[in-house]
């Protein structure tokens, strides 16, 4: 006899049983009030989390955005998403950096620790090798910036938790394509 299944989760209705992928979407809008809104109620509105998001003026003149957004489910249901973040109004341009196979993406990640003699030592050694900067020190705790990619960053994070992580803050994930063409 089968056991009853549990039920999804709202936030996993959508993704059902098929592959599921993560992408990196760029999306270019008009800088104006009310248009993340927009953009990020498309994804809700499906039961899609958004894993990263991203938001910063691009082009002061022309008054645009640029929206990251990082985010994961079947590969059809990302791209009718990107279909219909198209249809937004204030919506420019929206591009899978997934999809172009030619994506470079960083995260900027904060991370406090606090220790002090071995464990202190030990976290120092290991900030010097991931190349993370300290950015506020105090005899008690210091602070790490570290760049990267968001694994790089998980990982570092993974192994400050044993010699004294405090705290992490994250930008979300920037990114655009290679080469000499826009994103």
């Amino acid at each position: 006899m089968n056991a009853p299944t549990a039920p999804l989760s709202p936030y996993s209705s959508a993704l059902g049983t098929e592959n599921v992928e993560t992408h990196t979407l760029s999306i270019v809008v008009d800088n104006e009030p009310g248009v993340l809104a927009r953009v990020v109620g498309l994804f809700s509105g499906r039961g899609y989390n958004i894993e990263s998001l991203t938001v910063a003026e691009v082009a002061h003149a022309e008054h645009l955005s640029r929206i990251t957004i990082v985010t994961s489910g079947p590969a059809a249901a990302i791209e009718q998403i990107g279909h219909q973040l198209n249809r937004l109004v204030p919506v420019h341009n929206v591009k899978d950096l997934t999809l172009s196979g030619n994506a470079i993406d960083r995260e900027l990640a904060m991370i406090k620790v606090s220790g002090t003699g071995v464990a202190r030592e030990e976290a120092l050694r290991l900030g010097e090798i991931f190349h993370a900067h300290v950015i506020d020190t105090t005899t008690q705790s210091f602070v790490f910036e570290l760049t990267g990619s968001a694994s790089k960053i998980d990982e570092f994070v993974e192994l400050m938790r044993p010699l004294g992580l405090v705290e992490v803050a994250r930008t979300g994930v920037a990114a655009m394509t290679r080469g000499k063409e826009p994103t």
